[in-house]
């Protein structure tokens, strides 16, 4: 327990004084997490409005991929988007291997069916007559998907937290497609095991309690999203 105190301590020491090798790791996490998750969002919440509004031959289908999807393991995704950028993937000219932009496509893809999916549900949940009424004052397709849009805009936002909690906390993607590399694409998830393996407790501990810093604050956003919501 002394050991485990003194740590605690000595990993506080760093977060309080603003040690610049954490504080790098932790913004490359927060701004690669983010940017994939803002991609995710203007791909998966246009998506998720169109499949709970539309009625379309394969609606089903969509839903199940969508479903089941959002329990892909991200080892999965970051091997197959690792094949795509690969030197002899069809994207390999473009170098994104080990690069910033490429942990943030893989992260986009896991992200994009867990806001989708929620953004589904999100829709689906509001009052049949919304629906009804637009309709009936003429509004198109494109009129009532923004006016169920901003009606669930408290559940959508949610849904964008929660494929943010998602992706911040992931290694096996930004391990991959990143590759750790030192002030470049090394996150605080990746941080974390090499610290570790090597024998640096303290400054692993130390990443660690900041990844638990966010995401407590993800959760308190989702939570105050969802009793807004209610």
């Amino acid at each position: 327990m002394e050991f485990l105190f003194a740590s605690l301590s000595a990993a506080a020491g760093l977060l309080t004084s603003g040690d610049p090798e954490v504080t790098g790791i932790v913004w490359t996490s927060l701004w690669i997490s983010s940017t994939a998750t803002l991609l995710a969002a203007l791909l998966g919440v246009p998506l998720g409005v169109a499949v709970a509004v539309g009625r379309f031959p394969g609606r089903g289908a969509v839903l199940l991929l969508l479903n089941t999807l959002m329990a892909l393991p991200t080892v999965v995704v970051g091997l197959f988007v690792y094949g795509l950028i690969s030197r002899q993937g069809p994207l390999g000219e473009w170098g994104l291997l080990f690069t910033p932009a490429g942990v943030i496509m893989g992260q986009c893809l896991l992200a994009l069916p867990i806001i989708a999916n929620l953004t589904v549900s999100a829709i689906e949940g509001l009052d049949p007559r919304l629906a009804l009424t637009c309709k009936t004052l003429g509004a198109g397709l494109a009129r009532r998907m923004l006016a169920m849009l901003s009606e669930g805009r408290a559940a959508v936002m949610a849904a964008v937290i929660a494929g943010f909690g998602r992706v911040i906390a992931e290694v096996g993607v930004a391990m991959m497609l990143g590759g750790n590399i030192r002030w470049y694409t090394r996150t605080m998830t990746t941080a974390v095991a090499l610290e570790t393996s090597k024998g640096e407790f303290v400054l692993g501990l130390a990443l660690g309690i900041a990844l638990l810093v966010v995401a407590f604050g993800v959760n308190a956003a989702l939570f105050a999203l969802q009793r807004r919501g209610t």
